[in-house]
């Protein structure tokens, strides 16, 4: 089994964001800031902690409520939407031992309706500036296969390296059986990518594996490499690059 280093930081590490910060909801921005802090509440990968004063004046609503948290005290803040109110979504640190976030807000990711760094919408949860992905095409022959089935085969597939997982390989759509392909209504979103456009099952005659395939049309635009193409789970089918079987990889997606 080949194992997949993760950029791990340290619990609770606080570091400035070097990034403007924006958060919209209900169509208007209620968060815009250049003082976020990343604070690391597990080691993958980094929350916002925002300025209590880069929140709209009238959006947070103090619940009078004072919490003993992990990493400080906190009073316990809703957010006004609409005619009502998102009610315990932020925490105010107003005492905290860690350092570096006494006086920010913490919200929470999905109360808010889209993130910005700067100009680009980020999804799912903030980037971890300690991870890296590249997207590079590629002239070896790579084939896919599931119970002897050869779903994909390309001398032209683009890599894509992302630390934490094994490589993925993205086809081409002429070089994909879409004959074996069952669309499915499944959609995910990754911080670094953005939001998939489509997924497939696959289908293997007695049965259909579901969701082992996906495309993303609109990629982020470091991973641009990538729009329209098709990429396959490693760990649920059989690769081969330039005749050598890949061992199929253990990640939270086997």
């Amino acid at each position: 089994m080949t194992d997949y280093p993760q950029a791990i930081v340290p619990v609770n590490h606080v570091e400035p964001v070097p990034r403007r910060i924006r958060a919209v909801l209900d169509g208007r921005v209620v968060i815009d800031t250049t003082a976020a802090r990343y604070v690391w509440e597990w080691p993958y990968y980094p929350q916002y902690y925002i300025p209590f004063a880069d929140f709209a004046p009238d959006v947070l609503v103090d619940e009078g409520h004072e919490e003993h948290l992990r990493r400080g005290t906190a009073m316990r803040f809703g957010l006004r939407r609409g005619d009502g109110v998102l009610a315990g979504v932020a925490h105010h640190y107003v005492v905290s031992e860690v350092e570096g976030i006494s006086g920010t807000v913490r919200v929470d990711w999905g109360a808010l309706d889209a993130w910005f760094e700067e100009d680009e919408e980020v999804f799912v949860h903030p980037r971890n500036p300690y991870t890296r992905v590249d997207a590079l095409r590629s002239d070896r022959e790579v084939v896919v296969e599931l119970e002897g089935l050869v779903l994909a085969r390309s001398t032209r597939a683009v890599l894509v390296f992302e630390t934490g997982l094994p490589t993925r390989y993205y086809f081409d759509r002429l070089d994909v059986d879409f004959t074996r392909l069952v669309p499915s209504d499944t959609v995910t979103s990754c911080p670094y990518k953005g939001t998939t456009s489509g997924y497939w099952s696959v289908d293997v005659g007695e049965r259909v594996e579901p969701d082992l395939v996906w495309a993303y049309d609109f990629p982020t635009r470091q991973l641009l490499p990538i729009a329209g193409l098709v990429a396959f789970y490693n760990e649920k089918v059989d690769l081969t690059v330039d005749g050598v079987w890949l061992e199929r990889p253990t990640t939270k997606f086997s």
